[in-house]
């Protein structure tokens, strides 16, 4: 007898109307339909489940030949089409997953600030917490983008402020070795680091105090605990680090 695996869906068919008729090649509009079915189905069936959506595949279409074509995303096996876990991400750095409508537009408009960051490593940092929030890996989009967010804060200490910083950081601790470059920061706590930001101006408080928000919800993300967080916590976390460290940061 042979083992089929089934494999949830990603988008429900009300999803499929609301994507359908955004301006999207006709790839990945196949490969949406698609996503819609935890069965391979054939081109009968991506036909119907179109035409369900408000979508009329016209002659110009040819199903078939754009799938043969996707590379992978979506092959042909005996029951019919699927979509690969390679078109699935491909949907995903869209922007599409199985999130709600609202969750989606979050994710849309968090996208938004990727092209205001002109450093590659950063950009790519918070591009992949933002793949973690849609894909609903809610705690590691949260660890991820703190990392991220350290880095950028450490690194424009490093190069523009540091003589600053060690001279408030030992007025606080008079323990404290000068640091040379950013390894030398990280020997430093990450709230006392973010007190000493403040205090010679690189944060102004309100920026601070959000901050230190954000590191007690990372720290309670980056430990097994019970603490719960969903979509709105992780947009809300993310936001607010690409408004107050990675655009007014721009290293």
């Amino acid at each position: 007898m042979k083992l089929r695996i089934y494999v949830a869906s990603l988008l429900t068919e009300d999803d499929l109307k609301q994507w359908l008729h955004k301006e999207l090649r006709q790839l990945d509009k196949l490969l949406l339909i698609l996503a819609t079915f935890d069965v391979p189905v054939k081109v009968a069936g991506i036909r119907e489940r179109a035409a369900e959506a408000g979508l009329k595949m016209g002659k110009s279409w040819n199903p078939s030949a754009t799938m043969s074509r996707s590379k992978g995303l979506a092959i042909n096996v005996p029951d019919g089409w699927e979509i690969t876990d390679s078109g699935r991400n491909h949907l995903r750095n869209l922007g599409i997953s199985s999130l709600s409508p609202a969750a989606v537009q979050v994710a849309f408009d968090l996208r938004a600030h990727l092209t205001k960051l002109q450093d590659a490593n950063t950009r790519a940092f918070v591009e992949e917490a933002i793949k973690c929030y849609e894909g609903e890996l809610y705690r590691s989009a949260i660890v991820m983008s703190w990392i991220a967010a350290v880095d950028v804060l450490h690194r424009i200490v490093a190069s523009k402020h540091l003589s600053a910083f060690n001279v408030e950081a030992k007025k606080v601790d008079p323990r404290w070795k000068d640091a040379a470059n950013e390894d030398g920061l990280g020997r430093m706590n990450e709230e006392a680091f973010l007190i000493r930001c403040a205090s010679i101006g690189v944060l102004g408080k309100n920026q601070k105090d959000t901050l230190l928000s954000a590191l007690k919800l990372r720290n309670g993300c980056g430990h097994p605990n019970s603490l719960k967080v969903g979509p709105n916590m992780v947009a809300s976390h993310i936001e607010a680090l690409l408004l107050n460290v990675f655009e007014p940061f721009p290293v």
